[in-house]
């Protein structure tokens, strides 16, 4: 019910004439609240609104978000490659969500004691306890055998929904 009343007002704001990054933020989540899962999220949609929001509004965040649609969409190879492309990359040494991206991408790789480093990088810059209770839980996922665990949704979520 509040997804489509949320729709209702997404469709309402297209009506004007100006596109703010605000309308595309939204299309961004409205893509995210429609798949009933991870894996049937349009990631296509997704990487074409974040080059939408580059353009209007270029930033490393919105590149890295955009990096880990396309890893969604290609795999961790793809998006390590975009990552590395990112301009002005170094911008992003503070935020948490950076290290905790590439840690991500490197699980999936099975790289498990890189993966466990970038956690590590990433659980130094938590800003919360719930960003630490999350990174400390990533860390532990990086033991053989457990490579996406519980949380592995949750880290894309989050970091696509920052």
């Amino acid at each position: 019910m509040l997804i489509g009343e949320g729709l209702n007002f997404l469709e309402l704001s297209a009506t004007g004439i100006e596109l703010t990054q605000y309308h595309v933020e939204a299309a961004i989540a409205s893509v995210h609240a429609c798949a009933p899962r991870t894996e049937d999220t349009d990631w296509e949609t997704i990487i074409s609104l974040y080059d939408t929001l580059m353009a209007l509004r270029p930033s490393p965040i919105v590149a890295l978000n955009r990096a880990i649609a396309a890893a969604q969409k290609a795999g961790p190879e793809r998006g390590l490659e975009e990552i590395r492309s990112i301009a002005d990359r170094e911008r992003l040494a503070a935020y948490p969500f950076y290290s905790a991206a590439l840690g991500e991408l490197e699980l999936r790789r099975g790289r498990h004691e890189a993966a466990r480093k970038h956690f590590g990088a990433a659980l130094a810059l938590a800003r919360n306890p719930m960003e630490r209770r999350f990174l400390d839980r990533r860390i532990r996922a990086c033991e053989p055998g457990d490579m996406q665990g519980p949380y592995y949704d949750q880290f894309w979520g989050r970091v696509l929904g920052s």
